[in-house]
């Protein structure tokens, strides 16, 4: 098979509704992908997010920041079905993916940081004495606030999805990572490093794979994600920059450049 990923095969765990750009994108380069969700989202009740989108039209909140493409579109959803266009905020976004989601409701985000991860939108993020209204998923972790707490914002933060275990490993996954014909292993963020190593931990971590040189390489989409999978034990062979899809799948392109391609059985 032709393209830069010609013969390779490589296991997406993002969720299922998220992977199809990620897995048309790793297949228009000739891989073989194998879809194993380590996580799925849940939506968040949408009482809670009308009462929170309710606070910020009536102008209690200067911005609302979004992290992830998950969250804009939940609380984006929302906006339509009350039929609303625009929040009654400026809205600050992570990256290009949650910018488009954004664009795509007809509204322009007013900040969008350089580098795309959460702490350079801390960073970027103006100071001031209002109030930012946050919406992440459930299992975030709060260093953002933090952050924006130093510019002088008070931060209220509303759950825009939630985070479940995906529950288990598909067949197709198991049998190619138990006879070793993985060669990369993609993650979108840190839940679904923790989701993976908990459905598949002890199968990724095989003596015998790695005796025989089959350990899959590890690719993260950003640096926060890659240090979540370090912290479990797994060593990471390629960071995407940018912290895109599209930089995910360069990554993978470096991180397989060289390896010997899996023999495929027939």
């Amino acid at each position: 098979m032709g393209g830069s990923l010609g013969g390779r095969t490589v296991l997406v765990t993002r969720p299922r509704a998220q992977a199809p750009a990620l897995v048309d994108l790793l297949e228009g380069r000739g891989a073989r992908v194998i879809l194993a969700p380590a996580i799925r989202l849940a939506p968040a009740p949408a009482p809670q997010l009308d009462a929170a989108l309710d606070r910020v039209a009536a102008g209690e909140f200067e911005w609302l920041v979004l992290t992830s493409r998950a969250g804009a579109a939940a609380l984006l959803d929302r906006l339509d079905a009350r039929r609303t266009r625009s929040p009654g905020a400026k809205i600050a976004v992570v990256g290009d993916g949650t910018a488009s989601v954004v664009r795509e409701h007809g509204i322009k985000p007013a900040l969008v940081p350089r580098t795309f991860t959460t702490e350079a939108l801390g960073r970027e993020m103006p100071r001031g004495n209002g109030r930012v209204l946050l919406a992440r998923a459930d299992i975030a972790p709060e260093g953002l606030e933090e952050a924006l707490g130093r510019k002088g914002w008070s931060v209220e933060r509303v759950d825009a999805y939630r985070t479940r275990s995906a529950g288990a490993v598909p067949l197709a996954a198991r049998r190619a990572l138990a006879a070793g014909t993985v060669d990369a292993l993609t993650f979108t963020s840190a839940s679904t490093v923790r989701g993976f190593v908990r459905l598949a931990g002890g199968m990724f971590r095989h003596p015998t794979m790695a005796a025989a040189g089959r350990t899959p390489k590890v690719v993260c989409i950003g640096p926060v994600t890659a240090a979540e999978a370090r912290a479990q034990g797994l060593r990471v062979h390629a960071v995407a920059d940018p912290h895109t899809i599209e930089g995910l799948v360069a990554a993978v392109e470096r991180a397989l450049a060289g390896r010997a391609r899996t023999r495929r059985r027939t």
